[in-house]
């Protein structure tokens, strides 16, 4: 499967689709010192779901043709995608469907429920194999992939189109990196908008599948250990992906799932911003100063976490 990169056409047309489900969220400062420049939010936590899903969920269903969503749809998700695919789902009055690792966070698996979708908890290494192979034997309907569908990735990007109009002088954009589709969204429109601007992935050390490729030039299956960051980080990253991730992206920032927790603590004590630990990856290397960059725009991507992980985090811990 070749992917290309996102046109800015497909991305206005997605932001034309989307427009009665997704918030143009806010682009706010961080009220906080640190890096090495202004540091800015992009609040994808204050989607109707807690998350940028509901952008490429969109995307995904309302340009598909109705015949292909009547035997209903369905993904593998950790969560995010689940929701924002279920969010969708009831609107168009089709059954949803979600694949979830058996370790997936209860608030989500409650927000599933919510929205009228049905979990179906599988091993990691089974939904993660989902993901790879596009599909799964035991489920009927239409597979959206989470990560490499087009339209998915062409509804993430409209993110890009909204960070230009509020900020165009912006020297690097930070995107926190699951699986390649949200930065590599980003990356597609930003490089032909503002080409100067750097787009950077990031990670965390427990489980950094691009830091991994990037070091030996192709993908490479990693030690995949659990964090409360469960949003980003896999196996590996993903064939498809592979180059535009290495061909887009300008690297991959790496922090630890402590300087995560400290970004979620820093978040809600100083904005009022609740993200989860995925979310929060990207603030935590803008903090660092990591990208090196003056103007730099940090991905809020989800704000879906455990209440009582928020409280540890709060407390000082790290879950």
């Amino acid at each position: 499967m070749r992917l290309e990169p996102v046109t800015v056409e497909d991305a206005r047309r997605a932001c034309a689709r989307i427009a009665g489900g997704a918030l143009r969220t806010p682009l706010v400062r961080l009220n906080a010192d640190g890096g090495s420049g202004e540091l800015y939010l992009k609040l994808e936590c204050l989607q109707p779901i807690g998350s940028f899903k509901v952008r490429g969920a969109g995307n995904a269903l309302l340009s598909a043709p109705p015949e292909e969503l009547a035997r209903g749809v369905y993904t593998a998700s950790a969560g995010n995608m689940a929701q924002g695919l279920a969010f969708w789902a009831r609107r168009l009055g089709v059954s949803c469907t979600a694949l979830v690792p058996e370790n997936a966070p209860e608030t989500k698996l409650a927000a599933i429920a919510r929205l009228g979708a049905r979990s179906v908890k599988v091993p990691y290494a089974e939904w993660w194999q989902t993901i790879v192979e596009h599909g799964h034997p035991s489920q009927e309907g239409r597979f959206v992939h989470p990560v490499s569908d087009p339209a998915v990735m062409a509804g993430n990007a409209t993110i890009a189109l909204e960070i230009m109009e509020d900020l165009p002088d912006v020297d690097a954009v930070l995107v926190p990196y699951g699986g390649g589709g949200l930065s590599c969204g980003i990356a597609s429109v930003m490089r032909a908008l503002r080409p100067q601007a750097r787009v950077y992935a990031c990670e965390v050390e427990t489980a950094a599948p691009l830091h991994a490729a990037l070091r030996a030039g192709e993908p490479r299956a990693i030690e995949h250990r659990p964090s409360f960051a469960d949003g980003i980080g896999g196996r590996s990253v993903l064939e498809e992906m592979w180059p535009l991730a290495r061909t887009l992206l300008s690297g991959s920032l790496v922090v630890s799932v402590a300087e995560i927790a400290a970004a979620v603590r820093l978040l809600a004590e100083r904005n009022r911003v609740v993200a989860e630990g995925a979310g929060a990856a990207s603030v935590a290397a803008a903090l660092k100063g990591l990208s090196g960059a003056h103007t730099v725009v940090c991905v809020v991507s989800g704000g879906n976490i455990d209440s009582a992980r928020l409280v540890r985090i709060l407390q000082g811990e790290v879950p």
